[in-house]
This record gives structure tokens, sequence and C-alpha cells, in this order.
């Protein structure tokens, strides 16, 4: 166990769900952007009414964007909350959570804010107890934070920020995380300066499918794991197709119809909604083409007077990171 008041860096990153047709199973990690996190443990003392003078979880927001401190309304608190509840090897009478969180990846933004959040928290509180749990166990205290911020407990965006690379959540109950290749490809994300809350963008969605449409999407899923695993990059372009959740949900995103035929006009592989967006991803060959994808973008939504942060980055293979 790391000593009381000895602060760890951490370093979580952004992460692309869905991966276009894999809704709330696929998912990959990117190295840009990231969210910075600083955690310790300290102790908890008494006053002499034997009140507690620190809380089991204490969480400093040191960005912008006010979030909550409360832990059962911060994803962070909420996932180490999860946590605490099965942790024997401390006393949390004794000892407590302290973490200070500087938002580098926007709320709302569809790369994986949230998650981020609640899965830096985990690994890092698991570091600063030395390690005893599992990546998956971590995956399933932080899946507590997603259902703070969009009432569903999903791993799509959790699994890779915790695992790295590209991975596939065949089952959430029992939770079963496999990880896939991860292609040597690089990511265009632009992010237009919208929100789109995770909760909305589920709420919107159809209940029932029609078979037709079931049975295209599975042949793409089918199509984007094989060409993960061979390594079949032109397999992996037209496998990034949806046909159940895009269409209602790129109805949200000003330009998105056009903006995803000039970015394939543009050379990219393909790509789609990142998340519940409203950012939106594509993958290339080269780095670029990447670059052209970029412009492609940044063409688009200075054209309709919408703000936007773009990024030119490459899959994380790592996951949270720790620096002591």
């Amino acid at each position: 166990m790391v000593p009381i008041n000895q602060w760890i860096k951490i370093k979580a990153p952004a992460t692309v769900a869905n991966m276009v047709c894999g809704f709330d199973i696929l998912g990959f990690a990117v190295n840009n952007p990231y969210d910075e996190m600083e955690m310790r443990l300290v102790s908890r003392t008494t006053d002499a009414a034997g009140n507690f003078n620190q809380a089991s979880i204490t969480i400093i927001n040191i960005d912008n964007y006010n979030l909550p401190t409360d832990p059962e309304k911060n994803v962070a608190g909420a996932a180490l909350l999860a946590m605490i509840e099965e942790c024997t090897l401390v006393d949390f009478s004794k000892i407590g959570f302290e973490v200070k969180i500087n938002k580098l990846i926007k709320p709302g933004s569809g790369v994986g804010s949230s998650a981020a959040s609640s899965a830096g928290a985990v690994v890092g509180a698991n570091y600063l107890l030395g390690n005893p749990f599992t990546k998956d166990d971590l995956v399933r205290f932080a899946m507590n934070g997603e259902k703070v911020a969009s009432g569903v407990k999903h791993a799509d965006n959790i699994a890779p920020c915790i695992h790295g690379g590209v991975t596939l959540v065949r089952s959430i109950f029992p939770l079963e995380i496999i990880a896939l290749p991860s292609p040597t490809l690089f990511v265009t994300i632009v992010h237009p300066q919208i929100e789109v809350r995770t909760a909305d963008a589920r709420s919107i969605l159809k209940q029932n499918v029609q078979l037709k449409d079931a049975i295209k999407q599975w042949g793409n899923i089918a199509g984007l794991v094989a060409g993960l695993m061979k390594g079949d990059y032109d397999l992996i372009g037209r496998s990034l197709e949806d046909v159940i959740i895009e269409p209602i949900r790129s109805i949200l995103i000003p330009g998105f119809d056009d903006l995803k035929k000039a970015c394939k006009a543009a050379g990219a592989l393909g790509g789609g909604i990142s998340g519940s967006g409203p950012s939106i991803f594509f993958l290339s060959k080269e780095k670029e083409t990447a670059l052209a994808v970029e412009q492609e973008m940044i063409k688009l939504y200075k054209g309709i007077g919408l703000a936007h942060h773009t990024y030119v980055t490459t899959i994380n293979q790592t996951g949270v990171e720790i620096e002591c």
C-alpha cells in the first residue's frame, strides 16, 4: 500500500465507444485528449463528539465545469464507493481517498469524459491499495460512475479506458471483456461545441428493430471484429456502418451527413458518431490522410459557424497510467 498522504498522478484517456456498429460493446482508447487526476490516501480523524473530520471520499475539482463533489453524485465518487464496498483489506473508517480532478475531456463531448474520471479513480485507488483488484474488477466498479452519468451501467468506454487498445464487451452480467488487436491507424476526432447528454441520446432510440436491420448490423459487427483480428483495414472500413443507432442520433449533430461524405472522400476508411456524440471520429491508414480529414472537419464547421475542437491522434495501448 502506498503511504498515507503520498500523492500519485493519473492520466485517464478519452475513448471512442461503439465503433459505429458495435453499440455498447466495442470501444477503443485514444492518446489525446485525456483527464489529469491526483489522488492520495488520507487518515480519517474524529472530533471530540466522535464525528469524522474527513469523508471517506473527498473530491476536489480543479477545472471550471462545477461538477458535483458529493461522491454519490460524482462519477468518480460513485466508482470509488463501489470499490470500498468490496474492499476488505483496509478499514475505511480510518482511511479515505482524496481526489483532485482536472477534466481536459469536456463533459458531454462523446469521447468518454465520465468514463475517464470513473476509470482513473478506481485505477488510482487500486494502485494506492497495492493493486488487490483485477482490471475486470475495476471495470465493474467504474460502471457505477457510468450509471450516474447516463442511468445505465455500460462498459464500452470504461473497458478500453482501463485495458487500453480495442475491447469487446461480450457480456455485462457476468462481465466479460475481450481485448482485440489494435490496428495501427490514425484517429481524427472533431468535437462540435454543443452538448449531447448520453441519457438524452439513449432516450430517442427505438426499442424495436426490424430483423433485416439486425442482420445487417450483426454482419457489420462480425466484419469489424474479423477485420481487427486479421489486420484487414479495408474490411474494417467496409464494416464501419450502423443502420440502427446512427440514423437516429445523427439528427442531433449539425452537418453530420455532409461531414461523413467529405471525410470519406478525403480518404478515411470510415467512421461515425463517437459514443452518443456530438464528437465524430474517422480512421485513416496514413497520418497525411488523417490531417486531410481534419481539414474537412474544420472547413465544414467553420462554414456553418459552429465552434469546434479537433484532434489527430492514435490508439492508446495502455489505458489509464499512474505516475508516482
